[in-house]
């Protein structure tokens, strides 16, 4: 059975740039993410509307992150962005709590002495080696970040005959009895590097979200972790109260 056309965009109280932008957002909601959108005249046949109707409509849903535009092709469904709260867990449950499948590519593991800001952060001894882990985490088969990532070696001897795929955090509760219980992370927006980039899927310069993150577990700096992820795949979502001023 065919699918019955929408009744044509009349004039009311809600401008017809609004009921068109509501008609193509559950129109896109409904596609995968690169599903091509009908052409504007198409549209402005189907709704009713005038071209510069059309225009108003995507332009606000390209704003919005709905949709993309590409020069010469046309408009498409964006992909849909991973939105995690500023909460405190792995990557693993992050994942796993937006019905996403996760997974990790692990790039290397060492055991190598930490740049001061490492150091420093983990309250180590100057010369003190401490482990170097660099992975790359997806979302659903996509890469999704790149973990650089300091741990504490006296704390986890082992760790570089460890599997690294999994969450460290579990491994770190379970394995070593050093669960993760606080952390303080700084975000910023940044351009990614060409060897970022590669693992990410991006271009230089593209946008992406660094986080600058310090982990302890009962009372002792454990983890630094400097996590970029990308920023056409991921955002972050915070609940704002009033406090005193």
């Amino acid at each position: 059975m065919s699918a019955v056309p929408e009744p044509l965009i009349v004039d009311g109280l809600v401008p017809k740039h609004e009921q068109l932008r509501v008609r193509l957002t559950e129109l896109a909601a409904r596609l995968p993410a690169g599903s091509p959108l009908p052409g504007e005249r198409q549209l402005c046949v189907e709704h009713g509307v005038s071209r510069i109707t059309v225009r108003e409509a995507i332009g606000q849903l390209v704003s919005e992150g709905v949709l993309v535009r590409v020069r010469g092709k046309g408009t498409f469904v964006a992909e849909r962005k991973a939105r995690s709260k500023l909460h405190l867990a792995s990557f693993h449950e992050d994942m796993r709590r937006l019905g996403l499948t996760p997974s990790t590519v692990v790039l290397s593991v060492d055991r190598s002495v930490p740049p001061p800001a490492t150091r420093r952060a983990l309250d180590l001894p100057a010369g003190t080696p401490a482990w170097h882990v660099r992975r790359v985490r997806l979302a659903d088969g996509q890469p999704m970040s790149i973990d650089d990532g300091w741990y504490v070696a006296d704390l986890l001897p082992d760790l570089g005959d460890r599997d690294l795929s999994g969450s460290l955090y579990t491994l770190l509760a379970q394995e070593y009895g050093c669960p993760i219980d606080r952390a303080e992370q700084t975000v910023r927006a940044a351009e990614v590097d060409r060897a970022t980039g590669v693992h990410l899927g991006l271009a230089p310069g593209r946008p992406v979200l660094v986080f600058d993150r310090i982990s302890w577990s009962r009372g002792r700096p454990v983890e630094h972790d400097i996590s970029t992820y990308h920023g056409e795949r991921y955002e972050v979502q915070m609940t704002v109260e009033l406090g005193e001023r």
